[in-house]
């Protein structure tokens, strides 16, 4: 299952741990980062080792932590800790470089993964090289702090247009969609509102800054009955077929692309429902 909601957690809030992980959510982020001041980052490092230690492997298995930036002067301290703990997944805030993929992952086991948070015009530019690097998971943006990198008053173009190239070097890569930004309001029209946008552009999944926004998240993304109807008939007549050539479905034309568009949207749902 390809997850569709990550919720973030300060990595100092131990309270919320146990809360979060029952949140719903695909995958919880521990935040080293924005949710944490320097003075508590080495406790909160501390504090999440002590509770990963007391999970099972497949809860461990929905946790990912969320590094400070490699030009951070916290991302050294953040590396040593991270070798010493059995992480499966880490998300690297701001990143900027394939190399810095590397640099994290060479702190892992070989089969890890590391999650790039996309947040400068940097990180853009540098799409190809950071979608195609080892180990990579998927791609996530940090459209709140590509705003303030890029000096943009809001929304618009400008942020439509690197989602998008994230989008797409996402797809280049044959990585899954990617992971749309937070909303920073609990407004449940306007999360839906964002991950609808968000949708439009190429995304997949959503950061989520609370347990409220996950169901908001989820039910925004499953296809309404009629359009499950659809897939699930023209799933079953292209498996009939052979999954070759070209049908008729509702008296339209049914090809390959429209075969897998109506296989993704089952996929969607099978999580959800």
């Amino acid at each position: 299952m390809i997850p569709t909601t990550y919720l973030f957690v300060p990595g100092n809030r131990p309270e919320r741990f146990a809360r979060a992980l029952a949140s719903g959510a695909d995958r919880v982020i521990l935040d080293l980062e924005d949710a944490v001041s320097p003075a508590d980052k080495p406790q909160a490092r501390h504090t999440i080792g002590a509770w990963l230690a007391t999970l099972d492997g497949a809860a461990r298995a929905t946790i990912l932590v969320r590094l400070n930036d490699a030009l951070s002067p916290w991302h050294a301290d953040d590396l040593q800790w991270l070798s010493t703990q059995p992480m499966g997944e880490v998300m690297l805030s701001k990143c900027e470089s394939a190399a810095q993929v590397a640099a994290v992952h060479a702190h892992m086991a070989s089969d890890a993964q590391v999650l790039p948070l996309i947040e400068t015009v940097r990180g853009v530019m540098a799409l190809t090289d950071i979608a195609r690097a080892p180990h990579v998971s998927r791609l996530a943006f940090g459209s709140i702090d590509y705003l303030l990198d890029l000096d943009l008053p809001g929304p618009g173009f400008a942020l439509d247009a690197a989602a998008t190239a994230i989008a797409m070097a996402s797809r280049a890569a044959e990585l899954p969609s990617p992971v749309a930004g937070v909303t920073p309001e609990l407004d449940a029209a306007r999360v839906t509102g964002d991950l609808l946008h968000a949708r439009s552009l190429g995304f997949a999944a959503k950061l989520c800054i609370h347990p409220t926004q996950v169901g908001v998240v989820r039910e925004a993304l499953r296809p309404d009955a009629p359009t499950l109807a659809w897939a699930s008939r023209v799933n079953s007549a292209w498996q009939t077929a052979g999954g070759q050539g070209a049908i008729q479905v509702d008296g339209r034309m049914v090809d390959k692309p429209v075969a897998l568009r109506a296989q993704r949207i089952l996929a969607l749902a099978d999580p959800i429902t």
